[in-house]
């Protein structure tokens, strides 16, 4: 069976083209090639990108549970605190119209 017709070698590799095997005879290296490339890529695995916590979603669930009053953040109680009084000294940004390049004109 080692000697196929023309016929017979085209049928085998069509056969392989369609069902997304290797067309023709190949090495074992090869094989191991062709075995990584037809791997899911390690970006789109579900182990990998799913490995840390979402912490954009956390961040806006606290956010969401501290404005209706049910969790209390003291560093964002400090930072907000801290605002308030940089605010009070003057010290916020100005307004539109009334920075440096505008005074100078004036």
């Amino acid at each position: 069976m080692s000697s196929l017709s023309n016929y017979g070698r085209r049928m085998i590799r069509l056969s392989a083209q369609i069902f997304q095997e290797v067309a023709r005879p190949t090495d074992e290296r090869s094989m191991k090639v062709v075995k990584l490339f037809s791997e899911q890529p390690l970006a789109l695995r579900k182990d990998v990108y799913d490995w840390y916590p979402q912490h954009n979603l956390y961040y806006a669930l606290m956010q969401r549970l501290r404005f209706l009053g049910l969790y209390r953040d003291e560093h964002e109680d400090f930072k907000d605190e801290m605002k308030r009084l940089r605010k009070l000294r003057g010290k916020g940004k100005p307004k539109k119209g009334e920075g440096k390049r505008a005074m100078k004109k004036k």
